[in-house]
């Protein structure tokens, strides 16, 4: 009686696991996952290190620094969509259901959305798969652009034609307004749409230049709180903003059909 009352303790002093995190296992980097049926599909984004600004273009992008990103992370293959946006509304995580501007629904990327309600769609898939889901810093943001690269664009310094969404990038949806996710092909860590169709929000404050910024890739939380940073550029922007070191603001209470949002997924 000793021996099954002693188990039974053992038994019930475990500590508990999420769901999730006791399916989790390591995941290679370039692997490609979902965590639900319709949660956004995600790609593991190696660690490393790499030069992340650019000292001879905007003083928003300068100074440039050595950055070391110390451990691999998950990011969205694909902007959030209308349709990954409706789930979260249906299952009560998204307080509403932007507008699409007439463009269209489905696999769109979501726009019209205030950095304060990216929250809310990280929050739900938190919740939802046991796994920790935020905005990316943007730090992480411009590694995972790159690529590896270090060019003005993933595929060159040169925007060329039908390569991105943008003002001047020569493409069926150029001034025209975001195209479909996946339009164009995607870049040497499998991240579409990195280069313009909708601004993606990031979890930093906003601040005029980089001096200071950490150098392990983690989000900057002091400076302008007020104002969070957005990356990648849009369709309604030139090609001179949509650069991988390009970095821009807005008030984070601003919803617009020029912006959107891609998720991080941390790894353990």
């Amino acid at each position: 009686m000793r021996l099954i009352a002693t188990a039974l303790f053992c038994v019930l002093s475990l500590p508990a696991v999420n769901p999730g995190q006791a399916s989790e296992v390591q995941k290679e980097p370039g692997s490609v996952f979902r965590d639900c049926d319709i949660c956004p599909e995600m790609v593991v984004i190696p660690a490393g290190s790499f030069t992340m600004g650019s000292d001879g273009r905007h003083k928003y992008e300068r100074p440039s620094r050595q950055v070391t990103i110390a451990k691999p992370f998950a990011l969205g293959v694909y902007e959030v969509t209308f349709d990954e946006w409706q789930s979260c509304f249906d299952e009560g995580g998204c307080p509403r259901v932007p507008d699409d501007h007439k463009w269209g629904r489905g696999r769109r990327p979501v726009m019209n959305i205030t950095w304060f309600e990216t929250q809310f769609f990280v929050k739900w898939l938190s919740k939802k798969t046991g796994h920790v889901y935020r905005l990316p810093s943007e730090a992480e943001w411009e590694y995972a652009a790159r690529g590896g690269t270090t060019t003005e664009f993933w595929w060159g310094d040169e925007v060329g034609e039908n390569l991105a969404n943008c003002r001047d990038c020569k493409s069926q949806w150029s001034k025209k307004g975001s195209a479909p996710v996946g339009s164009f092909a995607a870049n040497p860590f499998g991240l579409y749409d990195v280069h313009g169709n909708e601004w993606e929000w990031m979890e930093d404050c906003w601040n005029p230049d980089q001096k200071g910024a950490p150098t392990d890739g983690s989000p900057r939380f002091d400076g302008q709180c007020q104002y969070r940073v957005m990356r990648s550029g849009s369709w309604y922007y030139f090609s001179k903003n949509i650069r991988s070191a390009w970095r821009f603001k807005n008030d984070a209470r601003v919803k617009s059909y020029g912006i959107g949002m891609r998720v991080l997924r941390e790894l353990p």
